[in-house]
């Protein structure tokens, strides 16, 4: 009699899958899901493994640091320049071109191990994955509509993370002194194009946006650019250089791998959590806490690693929330003061303000771990929190924040994927407009203000009209 009701079980529940309209939207797009966790893995991996591997040869924090910004400077060349290529040869051609030079980048690496040439195959690496990115992300955001693209932007944050932690503990897969591990990140880039290559879903067309200027963009929102920028540095010195620290202060391999696993999967369950209060609340006090917070948590986990690897491992969920939930509350921030069709320009100008931070952040770190050991690192993060702080209550003598009920959504961008907030604004300023079409009496002076009426500074006015922040 059991089995009966067991089959009608799981077909109830695969009926529940395929009925609801966010899991049906993200069986449309399996390929680009699946494509997009293996390159995760794949990324997630060889940002650990080539910090491990450079302090085994000895190229000093400073060295190492410099070497690994190079990602982020190819990430900045990336984010600029992948949108024209895809309008000249098409999505797929870029993906499967941007794919194939990341997976040989990797492989030189692991041939030539010397600053130099690693320096250059990290800028390689940067422009692949941010071009990689770009082109998963916008076809993503096509492939839906606006009422179910928020349920498949989540689907996807959390196959990123995922991605990204389930990458940590692939270095227990190899020693990082031979090849096997760099021919684990080749094979594993490599086959993250095998189903995007092989989907029949059509290309997305590109569209032409309003253009928005980084000194509009400031004027606008002072906190959000300067902000993003912050969060860059913090997120760069992270990814570039915590396994480096991991490593200084005397964890193991696995123990390393392990650091960098919790350090990402304490941000990933904090997103939900985050994101509901930041749309409660007013987001400057919740950025201003978390950063806060941030700052005294390195501290703290320097005290910690006197302790022992394990107080150290427990307190990374802490030290990864500040760097990698911060980016996505300026996303929502900035938001919150623009006009719809301003919104992806704005992302864009916030990508390049958050890269050009990431770019500091490695060598910033590495200096001062070569001059006062392995805290300079968490000296940086301390220090990059704090300003953070500092600017945002200054921000917050200048100006009322625009109230709460009328806050757009909250992004929740996955580290390392800050491509995908083009995405997050395309389908915000939707929602702003279906609302508008909803209510057509809505901007009549007798109608209460929402998140699609508010009154915006539009770029050509900011110089005349009050700081906005």
């Amino acid at each position: 009699m059991r089995r009966p009701l067991l089959l009608h079980s799981s077909a109830s529940l695969r009926n529940g899958f395929r009925d609801s309209p966010v899991f049906s939207a993200a069986g449309s797009v399996w390929a680009l899901l699946v494509g997009m966790a293996f390159l995760m893995l794949g990324n997630g991996l060889q940002g650990s493994l080539l910090g491990i591997r450079a302090a085994a040869e000895n190229f000093g924090a400073a060295v190492t640091g410099f070497v690994m910004t190079g990602y982020f400077v190819g990430f900045l060349l990336g984010s600029q320049i992948a949108v024209r290529t895809i309008r000249r040869v098409g999505h797929l051609r870029v993906f499967a071109a941007v794919t194939c030079l990341a997976s040989l980048a990797i492989l030189i690496q692991s041939l030539f191990v010397t600053p130099l040439v690693w320096a250059v195959m990290r800028i390689i690496t940067g422009y692949c994955m941010a071009s990689a990115y770009i082109v998963a992300e916008s076809w993503l955001n096509d492939r839906v509509t606006n009422a179910h693209r928020g349920g498949l932007l989540a689907v996807y944050m959390v196959t990123a993370y995922v991605g990204m932690a389930g990458g940590q503990l692939l270095l227990n897969a190899g020693a990082p002194t031979s090849h096997d591990l760099f021919i684990l990140c080749s094979v594993l880039i490599t086959f993250a194009a095998i189903p995007i290559l092989l989907s029949i879903t059509p290309q997305p067309i590109q569209e032409n946006v309003e253009s928005l200027s980084l000194s509009d963009l400031y004027r606008v929102s002072p906190l959000g650019l300067i902000g993003s920028f912050g969060a860059g540095i913090l997120q760069g010195s992270v990814f570039s250089m915590g396994a480096v620290y991991a490593r200084l202060v005397g964890l193991t391999i696995a123990e390393t791998s392990l650091f960098m696993f919790f350090l990402v999967v304490g941000a990933a369950l904090l997103q939900w959590p985050v994101g509901k209060l930041s749309d409660r609340i007013d987001r400057r006090k919740l950025i201003t806490g978390l950063a806060a917070f941030g700052a005294v948590i390195p501290l703290a986990a320097g005290i910690a690693a006197e302790r022992g690897p394990n107080f150290l491992i427990g307190s990374a969920p802490l030290i990864g929330i500040g760097p990698l939930l911060l980016y996505s509350l300026f996303v929502a921030y900035t938001n919150d003061y623009l006009r719809p069709e301003q919104m992806v320009a704005a992302s864009s100008g916030l990508i390049l303000a958050f890269g050009s931070g990431a770019v500091l952040g490695p060598p910033a770190a590495g200096i001062l771990m070569d001059g006062m050991g392995p805290n300079g690192f968490l000296l940086v993060l301390a220090a990059g929190h704090a300003c953070i702080v500092g600017f945002a209550l200054y921000r917050m003598t200048r100006r009322d924040t625009v109230p709460v009920e009328a806050q757009l959504p909250y992004p929740g961008a996955p580290a390392r994927t800050a491509s995908l907030a083009p995405a997050y604004a395309e389908w915000v300023s939707e929602q702003v407009e279906s609302d508008d079409a909803a209510d057509p009496d809505a901007g009549s002076d007798d109608a209460p203000e929402t998140s699609g009426q508010l009154e915006r500074t539009a770029p050509g006015e900011a110089s005349a009209a009050p700081d906005v922040d």
